[in-house]
């Protein structure tokens, strides 16, 4: 539903956007991650018709947003990080202006604003006046409106900005629900939001692509890790559990309590925890941590930052 391809954005001497190529399929939803000033916005812009790239091809719904802006824009809804709402205008009275604006037939007009009103849970402030509204409601409201022609790609620029964490958990929980009728793209630099509702994760730093992997491949080599807490010798516990099938690696750590911390990798497809466990009885040392390292997506992001940076220096 998304297709870019080396997509490139210059401001003369700046270069926004350089080279990136990435696709998102029908009823994903994927998470545009970067630091400020990574290029998020710039290719978001670009998706949306707002801003002409400087070189690369790019296509929404099948279409081209260079020689097919119209079409691109009736295929989307765009939500962007400041919401531009008529501060006089109700509701109700805002939303059936904008989908007359995009061509919403009178006879399916109420429906489809009532049901983005209800998906939305704006329909108790529909009769406010947007002005008086919080910026969480006003958020709702430009989901509400980026909905209300029933597109199938929904683009959103940091669309939790602003919001208190309540509204933030009801925010993500929405876009999750919306991802049964609708391609989504939504960038953020909140690494917990991409956890909480994405399958998928794209990464772009100082306009490059760094990754493009599905939370499944990005954890995988968790599993190959072990994290293990034992009290006992260390030079024999290391040695007991280096001769345990399955273990090709073993380094150790003494904490401030004397208990051995032990990072263990794993061969591919092996699971020695059982085994672990049996030579931990069999030495009678006692035994406070067994399990799969889980580390968090901020952990995995800074990674690839760090490299990126540290490649760049050597390369400089």
């Amino acid at each position: 539903m998304i297709e870019v391809d080396h997509l490139s954005k210059d401001y003369g001497q700046v270069m926004a956007v350089n080279d990136i190529t990435f696709h998102v399929g029908r009823g994903e939803i994927v998470g545009f991650l970067g630091r400020n000033g990574a290029g998020k916005s710039t290719t978001i812009r670009i998706l949306t018709t707002y801003l002409p790239a400087t070189s690369g091809i790019a296509r929404v719904a099948g279409f081209d947003v260079m020689t097919q802006s119209m079409e691109v824009r009736r295929h989307i809804g765009y939500l962007p990080e400041n919401v531009p709402l008529y501060n006089e205008m109700r509701v109700a009275e805002y939303l059936d202006y904008r989908a007359k604006l995009k061509g919403v037939e009178r006879r399916e007009r109420l429906q489809r604003i009532e049901e983005a009103m209800e998906r939305c849970r704006i329909r108790e402030v529909r009769q406010r006046l947007i002005g008086t509204l919080s910026r969480g409601y006003r958020q709702r409201v430009g989901l509400a409106d980026s909905l209300s022609h029933r597109p199938p790609v929904l683009i959103m620029d940091e669309p939790t900005s602003g919001l208190d964490p309540l509204q933030i958990r009801e925010t993500l929980q929405t876009i999750k629900d919306l991802a049964a009728e609708h391609t989504i793209l939504f960038s953020t630099h909140i690494l917990a939001e991409v956890e909480a509702i994405c399958r998928r994760m794209i990464v772009i730093h100082k306009g490059r692509l760094l990754a493009d992997q599905t939370m499944a491949e990005l954890t995988q080599d968790d599993a190959r890790h072990l994290v293990v807490e034992i009290q006992g010798p260390k030079e024999g516990v290391v040695s007991a559990i280096k001769s345990v099938p399955g273990v090709s690696r073993v380094s150790s750590r003494t904490d401030e309590g004397g208990w051995l911390e032990l990072d263990v990798r794993v061969a591919d497809r092996a699971d020695p925890r059982e085994a672990i466990f049996k030579e931990v009885v069999k030495h009678q040392w006692s035994l406070r941590r067994l399990e799969v390292r889980r580390r968090k997506l901020d952990d995995y992001f800074y990674d690839l930052i760090r490299r990126a940076d540290e490649a760049a220096v050597s390369a400089a």
